[in-house]
């Protein structure tokens, strides 16, 4: 029988192993404290920012990001129709209101000129989504310049952008006041939850940490200088982020390679069409694409040992939300849209088989 071939799974190795062991052998608490703080700097070093602050989910870091700057129940908050719930459900929880505006057809990033025309005096703040870790085909510093002059905050959930840059040499996630990064099971770096918040502004660090530790501004104390929750990361998890960590630089090479095989050997199946990615800049944490007969396809991938998943359905349709408006190319993507394999440890051999597949498929 075949091995099924997942759409995605964690990538684990005798490194964690080794390093778990040796970790639970010194006889420590679990709770965050050295390793975390070794984690945060290996973050905070990589992509390039003054402060990291490690959190328990990406989810909850947004919802810290909105918090810190200020932001209110009833505060309206622009968020892409096109992204995972967990952006407009972040704010969501503080009692906020997502505004939903569709993306670009070509990046799913947020469309500039759709966020002009839906700001409105209970506009409070934009939460930028670099999709796949895309950047929008204008200018992502033009958003935030809309921002700025609407005296709006300018937040990025970067959850899927570990690895990914702007243009201009800056790590996605570092040009809004406050990037945040998730560390779940299917991202290019997992340590199975978890999430981190990055910026260059040291009061906001500071409130970041005392947020997501009760309020009080160090450990080992009762005494709480505001109002704070336990958000915190744990050591356990940040040693088997370390070691994730040490193999980002290779996994950026695979994932780059991974995206440019299946745009090779699909670039003849007209019925697959893959978002593009800028490489010298960016890398894929999924292999996406708009496809026909997506049902058909994913009922003869299953058959033949092979995963996929479908891409976010629009969020003003969720059940969750129920709002209306018109929003073509979320729908589209929701319509459409499927992810490929794009485990770090697929083989070349594998992506062969994928697309031989698909090629039978659509024959």
């Amino acid at each position: 029988m075949k091995k099924f071939i997942a759409q995605m799974e964690p990538h684990f190795g005798e490194e964690e192993t080794l390093a778990m062991t040796e970790y639970m052998a010194e006889g420590n608490f679990l709770t965050e404290y050295k390793r975390t703080e070794t984690f945060e700097n290996m973050i905070k070093d990589f992509t390039g920012s003054k402060h990291c602050i490690a959190t328990n989910s990406g989810t909850i870091s947004l919802t810290m990001a909105a918090l810190a700057v200020g932001l209110k129940a009833d505060d309206e908050v622009i968020v892409p129709n096109y992204t995972m719930i967990a952006t407009p459900n972040s704010i969501k929880m503080l009692g906020a209101t997502p505004k939903f505006v569709d993306v670009e057809p070509e990046t799913l990033c947020l469309d500039i000129e759709k966020v002009r025309s839906e700001i409105s005096e209970n506009t409070k703040a934009i939460i930028f989504v670099s999709a796949n870790g895309r950047y929008p085909i204008t200018d992502v510093r033009k958003l935030k310049e809309l921002a700025l002059d609407r005296n709006l905050h300018f937040i990025e959930d970067a959850a899927q952008s570990l690895g990914s840059f702007y243009p201009d040499g800056k790590h996605v996630g570092t040009i809004g006041k406050i990037g945040c990064f998730s560390f779940s099971t299917p991202k290019i770096i997992s340590t199975g939850q978890g999430g981190a918040l990055v910026t260059d502004d040291e009061d906001l660090a500071k409130r970041l940490r005392r947020l997501k530790d009760f309020g009080r501004s160090m450990g080992g104390t009762d005494f709480h200088e505001s109002i704070g929750y336990n958000f915190k990361f744990t050591d356990m998890q940040a040693v088997i982020g370390i070691e994730q960590m040490k193999k980002l630089p290779a996994r950026l090479i695979r994932k780059k390679q991974i995206w440019k095989l299946y745009k090779e050997k699909l670039q003849d199946v007209k019925e697959v069409k893959l978002f593009n990615h800028d490489l010298s800049h960016t890398t894929p944490w999924f292999i996406d694409a708009k496809v026909e007969n997506r049902s058909g396809l994913v009922k003869f991938l299953k058959e033949n040992y092979i995963g996929t998943r479908i891409m976010y359905p629009p969020i003003n349709e969720q059940p969750a939300y129920k709002v209306q408006g018109e929003y073509p190319v979320s729908k589209e993507i929701g319509l459409n849209g499927l992810w490929l394999p794009s485990m770090i440890q697929i083989s070349d051999e594998q992506i062969d088989y994928i697309v031989n597949t698909m090629r039978i498929f659509y024959n």
